[in-house]
Order: C-alpha cells, then structure tokens, then sequence
C-alpha cells in the first residue's frame, strides 16, 4: 500500500521505467494505458486514507474513482488496487484480469490476455516475483507460486508452482523450456540504481 506521496511519485517513476518511458506525464490523447497506471496508483495512495483524511479530500477520491473504472472498461483491465507492486509494465491494452488476492512483485511486465486467478473453490490466488514477464494470452490459476525472475510464454497455462527462479516456461500445461531469466523482455532502466 502505497503510504505518502514521495511513495506515490516512486512507483510512478518505476511504472514509467517499466514502460519505456522517458517522463511520468500523461498525454491528453492516445495515453489510455498510462493514464491507467497512473490513475490506479492515486487510488492506492487515496486507499492509505484515514477516515477522517478520506472525507477531507472526497471530491478527489470519487473522481479518481470514476476515472479508473472508465479507463478499466476503455482499456480492458480487471486490475485491483494494492496488488502489483511498482514497476508494473502494461504494454498494451486488451483483456487483463487479476483477482483480488494475487500478489504480484516489483518489475512485472503484463501482456494482453492474460488471467490471473483461482480455482477449485479457493479464494486464494497465485503470489507472483520479481521481475516477471507474462506473455500474451498466459493463464496462472490456482493458489501457486512464481519465482523471481521467471519468463512465462505467450498462451501458457500455468497451474503448478515454478519455484526455479530465472527460467522460461511454456505450453500447456506450462513447463520449463530454457535456463534464461526474463530480463531480456523486461526495460532495462528498471535494472539501474536510480530506479527506487
């Protein structure tokens, strides 16, 4: 949970790393992705509210509210607060959807059509690393665990954890098909020190 706003502009940096950007503003136009990440970050730091706070500042907490859930239908994501850590890459818009109990780490690249949820009657879903890559289409259903540094391919299923970390898995079901880490499909800015 994001706590202050010198937290808020931190994720907002790496966010900005994670997607190949060069600032943090949001274009008026053709910007609906960002301008997500952006807007679901305030609702994060507007989450941190107390009461009190939250009532103080009601006009902004609604409109940022009503944004979010406009870009989310505009963009085709199904993404909860309080569940990516920063650095979240959302390379393109189309269908993404992340139940409320994943947890997912820092430097995490989502491609289109991905699911990430539960099963088999459990409420409980996957707890995802570090600096993973999700390729379009891959689903990670079930209350699993993925490694850090972990590379899924494109139109995976994943239902097993993948405790190894820096390896590429594929197919369905996914299994392990090569020893290299994700980083080569993740930007490289978020590698440097200066991303906190």
């Amino acid at each position: 949970m994001i706590q202050s706003r010198e937290e808020l502009r931190n994720y907002i940096k790496a966010d900005a790393a994670a997607n190949w950007r060069e600032d943090t503003k949001v274009k008026i136009f053709g910007d609906d992705g960002w301008n997500f990440i952006v807007t679901l970050r305030k609702k994060e730091y507007y989450e941190s509210f107390s009461t009190g706070k939250k009532i103080c500042c009601f006009i902004p907490v609604i409109v940022n509210k009503i944004r979010l859930y406009r870009l989310a239908v505009k963009c085709g994501y199904t993404i909860p607060a309080n569940v990516c850590g920063k650095g979240l890459g959302l390379p393109h818009r189309g269908t993404i959807v992340i139940n409320t109990t994943a947890r997912i780490g820092m430097n995490c690249r989502i491609h289109e059509g991905v699911t990430i949820g539960s099963t088999s009657g459990s409420k409980q879903a996957t707890i995802i690393g570090n600096n993973v890559f999700i390729g379009s289409g891959a689903k990670i259903i079930g209350a699993i665990t993925i490694a850090d540094d972990v590379a899924i391919g494109a139109n995976a299923v994943v239902v097993k954890d993948i405790l190894e970390p820096g390896t590429t898995w594929a197919g369905n079901p996914a299994r392990k098909i090569s020893d290299r880490n994700s980083h080569s499909n993740l930007a490289p800015k978020l590698f440097q020190k200066e991303v906190d």
